[in-house]
């Protein structure tokens, strides 16, 4: 079973995002990239940290250290459209990530993004 941490934009998931429910409806529905998963888990929804994503390894580490007892560690992680679409540090982030964690960096989870902002 896929164990997924979903990494978004620190600034977007506190100010812009309503509990990041965009992310979490289409991993329920298996929408968007997150359509090829059968069996899967979201296990935490990460910020990055906040401009450049200079703590993202850090805020990695801590995911590590708090799951240990239970045993629970991700096995893909997602960036959110909030990172991918909009920010300019996205690769970077990234790299990062994909470096110290070892494991697939997938960009995009879902496809709700309205096309102008009166639609």
């Amino acid at each position: 079973m896929e164990k997924i941490l979903i990494v978004g934009c620190q600034k977007a998931m506190g100010d812009v995002c309503i509990g990041c429910s965009r992310c979490l409806v289409a991993f329920n529905r298996r929408l968007g990239l997150f359509s090829g998963y059968k069996e899967a888990e979201v296990i935490g929804l990460l910020s990055c940290g906040g401009c450049p994503g200079s703590v993202i390894v850090t805020r990695l580490a801590q995911v590590k250290l708090w799951n240990a007892p239970m045993n629970e560690k991700p096995t893909v992680v997602h960036i959110a459209p909030c990172i991918g679409d909009h920010c300019p540090y996205a690769d970077d982030i990234m790299t990062k990530i994909q470096v110290k964690s070892g494991i697939p960096v997938v960009l995009g989870t879902h496809p709700f993004a309205p096309s102008d902002i009166f639609a």
